[in-house]
């Protein structure tokens, strides 16, 4: 998300000296949500076969005859179930159990808001993943990228801003530092990480308004970018984190922060040169996952990228090869809003055009908002708007980047 933690801190950190570097220098109740949000989870779900390029199983069920595929399991499930499984639902880091009804659905993923975690989070998110259907895992992820963009720095030790670390540290001791943060936030049962920021960018100012990067972007230099968000990305793997790598395809430039309107990135001729390099050598280096940005591209259409095709599945998948998991921006950021989407119709648009998994912002009901955005994939589904092909292969998205296998 664009400037998560930034937006919702009062106060900021000193700005990183950034001198001149020499490259080898540097471096209702719980029961009644439960049962509205279960609605459909297995009732009249008509069986479809497996999609082709479905994320499969790792490991076929060797006492049947024919090989047992995750996306064949999730075919029997019902589209609510599924719909479920693409949303990440937002909670505050001090009361994770506000969501248990949303987890007893199903919900893939919930993001943890706030910046003071309390001390026994780690238990509590236990606690929560006990709710999880079939025990199959959960994604719980949260802003940890460094300087005032952190949510837990108080339990798992504090990183600088990314601009200081590329002006100031090598890659080896960027992947060294991240791998102790990762490793505490790991025992902290967080396992996923909505970082590396890998826009290209290096502008001496706090992100804003009206720049969403600044200190969040290690440097104005593409090289150094891809080098340093690779070894940021290893330091979170090392240290038991999944790590997403962010904001595709770039957001060094842009116009305007798309949390707080219409936004547009470089030309798409640009971005080639300068903003999809670091994109393309974390994909190299293994990302498990990418999060797809809320702005226009010029030359790629009109829609933000999170909501268009061509962004997504022409670019990332195609063009880059992308195999892993694509997480939207927020879906409540006002570039949304702008471009015509309630945040419901948003998760439709979003999981047509190629994403896996939806985002939008913690605030009031979100018992409710989490309903209304599956109910409106479900409704996508039966007036043929969306593929359940589509639905299943973002479910089996979902549950190969947390290593589920349906099959075992």
């Amino acid at each position: 998300m664009n400037l998560p933690s930034y937006r919702d801190r009062s106060t900021t950190t000193a700005s990183p000296l950034l001198p001149s570097r020499a490259r080898n220098a540097r471096r209702l109740s719980a029961t009644a949500v439960a049962a509205m949000l279960l609605a459909g989870w297995s009732a009249g779900t008509p069986t479809a076969s497996p999609p082709s390029g479905s994320p499969a199983s790792l490991a076929p069920d060797r006492g049947t005859a024919a090989a047992c595929t995750n996306s064949a399991k999730l075919a029997g499930w019902s589209n609510r179930r599924l719909a479920m499984l693409t949303i990440a639902v937002p909670v505050s880091e001090t009361s994770v159990s506000d969501v248990t009804s949303e987890v007893s659905a199903g919900a893939g993923g919930v993001i943890l808001f706030g910046s003071t975690a309390p001390s026994d989070l780690g238990s509590r998110l236990t606690a929560l993943k006990t709710h999880v259907p079939g025990h199959l895992g959960l994604l719980v992820m949260t802003d940890e990228e460094g300087g005032d963009i952190q949510r837990m720095a108080n339990l798992v030790g504090s990183l600088p801003w990314p601009a200081y670390m590329g002006a100031h540290w090598t890659p080896a001791q960027i992947q060294q530092n991240v791998t102790k943060v990762a490793a505490k936030m790991s025992a902290a049962q967080v396992n996923m990480d909505l970082a590396p920021v890998v826009d290209v960018d290096g502008r001496n100012v706090a992100p804003s308004k009206t720049n969403p990067d600044g200190w969040r972007s290690f440097s104005g230099n593409t090289s150094v970018v891809s080098q340093d968000g690779v070894a940021y990305m290893n330091g979170l793997r090392a240290g038991h984190v999944i790590p997403v790598v962010k904001h595709f395809p770039g957001l060094g430039g842009s116009s305007y922060n798309s949390d707080f309107g219409p936004a547009r990135t470089l030309p798409w001729s640009t971005l080639q040169k300068v903003a999809i390099p670091p994109f393309t050598a974390a994909i190299k280096a293994g990302a498990p996952a990418v999060m797809v940005s809320n702005n226009i591209v010029p030359g790629l259409g009109t829609n933000p990228a999170s909501l268009s095709p061509t962004d997504i599945n022409t670019v990332l998948r195609g063009r880059l090869g992308f195999k892993g998991l694509v997480i939207t921006d927020s879906l409540s950021a006002k570039a949304i809003s702008a471009a015509g989407f309630s945040v419901p119709a948003a998760a439709v648009q979003a999981l047509r055009s190629g994403a896996d998994m939806v985002l939008f912002d913690l605030g009031s009901n979100v018992g409710s908002r989490t309903s209304s955005i599956a109910t409106a994939i479900t409704n996508a589904v039966a007036g043929g708007q969306l593929s359940r092909s589509r639905l299943i292969d973002a479910a089996g998205h979902v549950l190969a980047v947390r290593h589920v296998n349906l099959c075992s």
